[in-house]
């Protein structure tokens, strides 16, 4: 494989066209809200949606929904970057065997290092991937969702999987002028599908309890401080939140994170993902708090992905267990939640 090839697999996105600095505003601490505890789910797209299910399943008793778009199974790389390339992008290996990542999962609920499979049972799971996609295949979407089947309770109430099959790889939406064309794809990756994947996510998740946007709802999307969370490596020094205006005043909340994908982060292309997701109209609408999370290019990491594979943790460890309840960015996205909801 040529090295430029490896290096666009590595990204698990295809390069920024264009890079565009997030405008200099000064980050107050993330704030304390009333968050319900049972209402707080998880959604990432790409490495993003990656890290949401690691989040998920290292803390399901935390988070009750989880939605992915375009990534693939649990557990896929174990660590290792040939296996990430080759069965959990592209699958010129073939695809993950789900009977060896049940076993890692087993090998890890016996060290604590996940949360107990009867919360893991009781989620709702949304998934979604594009038919298109040519950064990460669709057939390791529909391993995810056969993975989920064995964990829940009545997957037939508790798991919705979509495929739209003109769509490359990215987040689809229904209208934003940052959208590129839904079967080209590129940056910011948010894909003209005509499809509001924010709100068929959260309405999944929240089990169709939502009110639909009008445009007359108000919330404010503020950057707060990330450092109190993590030590400093590999996460920007700001995150975003969108508060609505009922949050804000002390009103009953519901809470979900949202992570962008590869060279879809605040220095990679401004506030586009965290004010054109689609997610902040719902949130205004419904009393939904969103978080977003920003990871930063560094040399291990230029394009700004989650830690699927291993890359933020030891280099001396043999098995690097960044996709546990010890994960460097799993602990500090956990940290934030807990901030929030003040626990």
């Amino acid at each position: 494989m040529k090295a430029s090839a490896v290096l666009t697999a590595l990204l698990l996105a295809l390069p920024a066209t264009a890079l565009a600095e997030p405008e200099a505003q000064p980050a107050a601490s993330l704030p304390v809200l009333n968050i319900e505890p049972d209402a707080i789910s998880v959604m990432g797209v790409s490495s993003g949606g990656y890290m949401a299910t690691q989040l998920a399943v290292a803390w399901p008793a935390r988070f009750s929904g989880l939605a992915v778009f375009a990534a693939g199974p649990w557990g896929c790389a174990r660590g290792t970057l040939s296996l990430a390339l080759t069965q959990c992008m592209q699958t010129r290996l073939g695809p993950p065997d789900l009977n060896v990542l049940q076993q890692r999962h087993t090998d890890y609920l016996h060290d604590e290092r996940v949360g107990d499979p009867g919360d893991l049972a009781r989620q709702r799971v949304y998934l979604w991937h594009g038919g298109q996609d040519d950064t990460v295949d669709p057939q390791l979407g529909a391993l995810l969702a056969e993975q989920y089947r064995t964990w829940l309770d009545d997957p037939e109430s508790q798991l919705k999987e979509v495929t739209s099959p003109r769509a490359a790889h990215g987040w689809p939406v229904s209208a934003s002028s940052a959208a590129v064309d839904c079967s080209q794809g590129g940056s910011p990756h948010l894909l003209d599908c005509d499809m509001d994947g924010a709100g068929q996510a959260l309405q999944w998740i929240y089990a169709n309890d939502l009110q639909p946007p009008t445009g007359d709802e108000r919330g404010m999307l503020m950057p707060f401080d990330q450092a109190p969370f993590y030590d400093g490596r590999r996460l920007a020094e700001t995150g975003y939140v969108y508060v609505p205006k009922a949050c804000e005043e002390g009103a009953p909340c519901a809470l979900t994170v949202a992570l962008h994908g590869c060279a879809m982060s605040a220095e990679q292309v401004g506030e586009t993902f965290v004010r054109e997701s689609g997610l902040n109209a719902w949130a205004a609408a419904n009393r939904i708090v969103v978080l977003y999370p920003q990871a930063e290019p560094s040399l291990p990491n230029p394009k700004a992905c989650w830690d699927w594979w291993g890359y933020d943790e030891s280099s001396w460890q043999r098995d690097p267990i960044y996709d546990t309840r010890q994960g460097h960015q799993v602990q500090a996205i956990k940290a934030m939640v807990d901030h929030l909801a003040g626990t």
